[in-house]
């Protein structure tokens, strides 16, 4: 069995989501610092604007166009990376739509898209990845959470379920694989608070409003957090001290904790600007959205200074 690259230049690494967002970041990261990246989502011309970008800055990048519902299509990715690089070192589970109102508001086929996307997506990516890290006796799978994962978040209900499995399938992983004594596969959990990507305008939305959230983070921190995981995995890693700070309080006041989050995310709702319903990015990829950073700490401020 090969031995475990210890340093970022030596890793082949799958990134999942990596057209826009923590994704993008991400890999474009890793590539600066000589991994050779596998880029999967389902903008197969932003993948290829990415590889270029890559390839022009003198790193190794390899696309493929994947919606990570469809289980065949993310064992393609895994293929690829084996059949382009030999190996997978670090396999990113990337993978985040989401829908936002009351639960009621949303159609049901949304909260099953989310499922499909979040969960099951995820759970095929897991698969196929710790199936190629018991091969080669070594691996490291990072789960992209949110805070959302620890705290439910009223507006957010299916999206913060499904990140709530997102955690308690890394916490299971990780206690079979010590239970299987396979000390070399490691399973981390990013914990984001509210970051400004593009997520936020890819969303699903049954508000009426523009989506917006308080103090969001810079996108920026979040993929340092994935960079560094990638050789020093936590099994839970919140980001940034909101996400800290809101970990710790609801794991010490649930209750208070919840109603103080929800409270936030309708106050902040209520400000956006009037928006139609609609399902966003959750079926099929929008044109619009394709840097690693949103925009809506720009219009949150545009909003802020018009009321």
């Amino acid at each position: 069995m090969s031995a475990r690259p210890d340093k970022l230049r030596d890793l082949v690494v799958v990134v999942v989501g990596a057209s826009s967002g923590f994704g993008r970041g991400s890999a474009i990261k890793l590539a600066a610092e000589g991994a050779s990246v596998v880029v999967a989502a389902r903008r197969k011309h932003m993948l290829d604007e990415i590889v270029a970008e890559i390839a022009s800055a003198g790193g190794k990048a390899f696309a493929v166009e994947a919606d990570v519902s469809d289980p065949a299509q993310v064992s393609e990715i895994a293929e690829a990376a084996i059949n382009q690089f030999g190996r997978i070192d670090v396999w990113i589970n990337n993978v985040g739509v989401g829908a936002i109102g009351y639960f009621w508001d949303i159609p049901i086929e949304d909260h099953s898209r989310l499922v499909d996307v979040n969960l099951k997506g995820l759970i095929y990516g897991a698969h196929v990845a710790l199936r190629q890290f018991i091969v080669q006796g070594y691996g490291t799978l990072i789960n992209t959470g949110s805070i959302d994962s620890e705290v439910p978040l009223a507006l957010q209900n299916t999206y913060a379920a499904t990140k709530a499995g997102v955690l308690s399938l890394s916490r299971s992983l990780n206690e079979e694989l010590r239970l299987a004594q396979m000390d070399d596969i490691k399973v981390g959990t990013i914990m984001p608070w509210a970051v400004d990507t593009p997520w936020w305008d890819h969303a699903a939305n049954y508000t009426g409003r523009a989506p917006r959230m308080a103090m969001m983070d810079d996108p920026e921190i979040v993929v340092d957090a994935i960079v560094r995981s990638c050789l020093n995995p936590k099994e839970e890693r919140p980001v940034g001290w909101k996400a800290k700070a809101s970990d710790l309080s609801h794991h010490l006041m649930p209750d208070l904790t919840e109603r103080m989050s929800a409270n936030i995310a309708k106050k902040q709702s209520d400000r956006g600007g009037d928006r139609s319903f609609h399902t966003g990015a959750i079926y099929e990829p929008m044109l619009d959205g394709l840097g690693m950073d949103g925009g809506i700490r720009a219009r949150m401020k545009h909003e802020d200074a018009n009321e």
